[in-house]
């Protein structure tokens, strides 16, 4: 599958890129009988169905075109944009989020807690330190990226 993946990303950059769009993440999943392969695309300002569409009719024409086809088998293909949970992946993702609301999951706990979500007050590239609430009071605490499993944006309300 990973092979899939490799394959599909680097046909679908150049097509993404040349959009002024950014590759946020792919997977290929089998979801019951069905398989999927699905695009998430973003932009600064986000994107629209327009680009989706855009981005969904480009590679579809690429991927059909290839021989030998590199997926074996039928599938959806989905693009869309990642949403309001947005997950960092790349330290561009990190450093756009600086003063913004996050989850982090983490491979092993730290004080405890292996989730934790509050306020990415900073991001130097191998660590981040995020401000969150424990009931009344405000704690901060300082994350080396490679003890993060999953981050993402998160909404309050």
């Amino acid at each position: 599958m990973s092979k899939i993946i490799e394959t599909v990303e680097k046909i679908a950059e150049p097509i993404i890129e040349e959009l002024n769009l950014e590759l946020v993440e792919m997977e290929y999943v089998k979801e019951g009988k069905n398989w999927f392969l699905r695009l998430y695309i973003d932009k600064e300002s986000g994107i629209d169905i327009e680009e989706c569409a855009i981005v969904s009719e480009r590679l579809s024409e690429k991927l059909d075109a290839l021989d030998p086809d590199p997926i074996p088998h039928n599938y959806f293909l989905e693009v869309s944009s990642p949403g309001a949970e947005r997950p960092l992946k790349k330290t561009q993702d990190f450093e756009r989020s600086v003063g913004k609301h996050v989850n982090v999951k983490l491979y092993e706990p730290i004080d405890g807690e292996k989730t934790y979500e509050g306020k990415l007050l900073s991001f130097d590239g191998e660590e981040l330190t995020i401000e969150y609430a424990v009931k009344t009071r405000k704690k901060q605490l300082t994350i080396p990226l490679n003890k993060v499993a999953k981050a993402r944006l998160a909404v309050t309300f």
